[in-house]
């Protein structure tokens, strides 16, 4: 039987969170050995990574938004630890928790501990990982200068509001992309490479991927003569409508060339680039989920504890 102990990692705005508090506090009156460290600063969360497992602890817990989620699996990842994970969602868009139906009520999503971890997959791009998606274009823009004071005000619309609001500087990348029996070049508004579903406060632009099946989805939006109608359609989830224009792939690996450079973001962690590789690391981490999660394709071989 599974120990019954983990080693919460939260972000330091968290720490006067009296919901989380009450949650922490109902685990440890359930017999749980619950050890919580706080991030300040970057590099923070794979310290404590680091020091969760040196310390014996085989059960970790990412406390924060999708930023916070990708920097502790990254962390697993470089660590090549079988620990597994929980997530507690506390950012502002929580993409990942959404897509994957964990509650975002701490107490509830901290019950998710009592469920047995699942095998999932990690992307990468390069040698940096992401669980839930890497963006490009003008979505990641949209993404990274979000200000944090009107998250705070308005949750998920501040990125729509943060778009709607920078139609003017709008320009398409240029790229060229290929992986295994795909090809497309040419100029883009977005790009989206999922190994989850949505992004961005709840774009969904890979609306059929799972983490379980080694494989990564592929959405790229060419570049349209009407602009302003294409990502009016893109910022207000008219999933419908961006897929009847989208150029479409479910691949184990993607090589993007982009000679200009393009603007990424993986999991709300920005970043430049002109030529990368993306790659599915298939069963890379064991993830406490809902038994029934949308995320989870098909019969789902759990983890061992």
């Amino acid at each position: 039987m599974r120990e019954r102990k983990a080693w919460l990692i939260l972000h330091g705005k968290q720490a006067l969170n009296e919901e989380v508090r009450a949650a922490v506090n109902g685990l440890r009156e359930r017999g749980w050995d619950l050890a919580v460290r706080l991030t300040w600063e970057g590099g923070d969360a794979e310290r404590l990574v680091g020091e969760g497992l040196a310390a014996g602890y085989s059960t970790l817990i990412a406390g924060g938004g999708d930023g916070t989620l990708r920097d502790v699996v990254e962390a697993l990842v470089k660590a090549q630890s079988d620990a597994s994970l929980a997530l507690l969602p506390l950012g502002t868009a929580n993409d990942f928790a959404h897509a994957a139906g964990i509650p975002l009520t701490p107490a509830a999503a901290l019950a998710l501990l009592e469920v047995e971890p699942v095998a999932v997959d990690v992307g990468m791009a390069g040698e940096r990982a992401f669980l839930n998606m890497a963006t490009g274009g003008f979505g990641s823009n949209v993404t990274a200068n979000t200000p944090e004071e009107l998250k705070k005000v308005l949750g998920g619309a501040a990125y729509l509001l943060t778009g709607l609001s920078r139609f003017s500087e709008v320009r398409a990348a240029a790229g060229r992309f290929h992986g295994p029996d795909f090809q497309w070049q040419g100029e883009f508004l977005a790009l989206g490479i999922g190994n989850g579903r949505q992004a961005g406060g709840g774009h969904l632009l890979c609306p059929e991927a799972s983490i379980n099946d080694g494989l990564l989805d592929v959405c790229i939006v060419p570049a349209a003569q009407d602009v302003v109608g294409t990502l009016g359609t893109l910022l207000s989830g008219g999933i419908l409508g961006l897929q009847s224009v989208a150029v479409s792939a479910r691949l184990p690996w993607l090589e993007v060339e982009a000679l200009e450079g393009l603007d990424l973001n993986l999991d709300g962690e920005p970043m430049e680039s002109t030529g990368l590789r993306f790659r599915a690391e298939p069963g890379a981490l064991r993830l406490h989920l809902p038994k029934h999660s949308s995320l989870l394709a098909g019969q789902v071989h759990r983890a061992e504890a």
